[in-house]
């Protein structure tokens, strides 16, 4: 018998992957289920987006494998965007690095950074995958609270009592997944002070800056940042490319080689054709991001009449492609409840919990999913 690596005893399947293996299986049985669990963006990237890519791929050499770095092209076009939209100025040869999608990124990230038993803080809640990736490379998950309270934030001053003498990493998420919060500059400031205190390296995952959210930032425009502080982005969300898994991360020209290594290791460099596309979408004018956010902003007012049939209660000040619901008080919990509505109304949420204890008594609704479906939602509830 071959047995499997003892890395594996450490994770699970990818929750999305398991209740939405069971969610097809209801519907091959002709249940009518609307799916509200997932960020996938039903939205098609722009024609420019498009027309690259298939201009793209008459070119010649376009077949051929590309550099590890990414065109350069690609790179101004993300330094561009960075300098225009956030403030940020990063050198492109030495400073970003293409990726075929931030998740990549964050197990690049963990091999160039991590050694076994090395500790790691994670959000309670945030994104699983953290939790996933420290197991794989043999680090340890060292959780830290998030709650309503405080804003969704970390109380730092209760994280410094603690023995961080192990912790190598911190991951950050603002905009928030899945509760959208945001961070404000002050608060920035706070975390960075905090990772050069205590010699953490501080990772934002930031791919939901500029789905309804006003006041867009980045966590390397503050001046010291770079010295401690990488930031990972996407252009799933922002461009509606989820499937083209094309992603980014930057920081100083130390940090960016190291993760270089170990991405030079591991593919031979993103499809040209991709790229191509890519350097459209970041090109895209303010247009782009006021039509996309019209048609969130529009779900989202249906999604909120929704909520409100379920006697749940939200923040209106959140952003990004999510609602984070509250359960009423002396709910079940809250797999408990989605399986409930999944089972009688045909209708799948995700539930709090599997981003991490702090999610119980929390659902999440997925904004990727057309108004006339939410509107078939709401009328199970009447």
């Amino acid at each position: 018998m071959i047995r499997t690596a003892k890395r594996l005893d450490t994770i699970q399947e990818y929750y999305f992957s398991k209740k939405l293996r069971e969610v097809r299986g209801l519907m091959a049985q002709g249940k009518p289920i609307i799916n509200m669990g997932i960020g996938s963006p039903d939205l098609a990237p722009s024609q420019e987006v498009l027309k690259a890519i298939q201009a793209a791929v008459l070119e010649n050499g376009a077949h051929q494998y590309q550099s590890y770095q990414g065109l350069p092209q690609l790179r101004d076009a993300i330094a561009n965007f960075y300098k225009n939209k956030f403030g940020v100025t990063a050198d492109p040869n030495t400073e970003i690095l293409p990726l075929m999608g931030s998740k990549e990124g964050i197990m690049h990230i963990s091999l160039a950074f991590l050694n076994e038993g090395d500790e790691v803080l994670i959000p309670n809640p945030g994104y699983p995958t953290y939790t996933s990736v420290t197991n794989l490379v043999g680090a340890v998950p060292k959780y830290y609270d998030l709650t309503a309270d405080n804003g969704w934030f970390p109380d730092l001053e209760a994280l410094a009592k603690q023995d961080l003498s192990r912790v190598k990493v911190m991951w950050l998420s603002y905009p928030h997944m899945p509760t959208g919060a945001t961070a404000t500059k002050e608060q920035f400031i706070k975390m960075v002070a905090f990772a050069q205190e205590h010699d953490i390296l501080l990772v934002n995952d930031n791919p939901y800056s500029f789905v309804l959210n006003d006041e867009p930032a980045s966590i390397l425009s503050l001046p010291s940042a770079k010295n401690v502080c990488l930031e990972l982005n996407s252009l799933s969300k922002t461009f509606n490319m989820a499937g083209w898994r094309v992603g980014f991360v930057l920081g100083s020209e130390e940090h960016i080689n190291a993760i270089l290594k170990v991405k030079s290791n591991m593919d031979s460099g993103m499809f040209y054709g991709i790229q191509k596309g890519a350097i459209a979408a970041l090109n895209s004018s303010d247009d782009w991001f006021k039509e996309l956010n019209e048609v969130y902003g529009k779900r989202r007012e249906l999604i909120y009449k929704l909520v409100d049939k379920l006697g749940c209660s939200y923040d209106r000040n959140a952003v990004g492609m999510f609602v984070w619901a509250k359960l009423p008080a002396g709910s079940v919990s809250s797999e408990e409840f989605i399986d409930d509505i999944l089972y009688k109304k045909d209708l799948f949420i995700t539930p709090g919990t599997i981003f991490g204890s702090n999610g119980e008594g929390y659902i999440r609704f997925s904004l990727c999913i057309t108004e006339n479906k939410i509107e078939e939602a709401i009328k199970r509830f009447e």
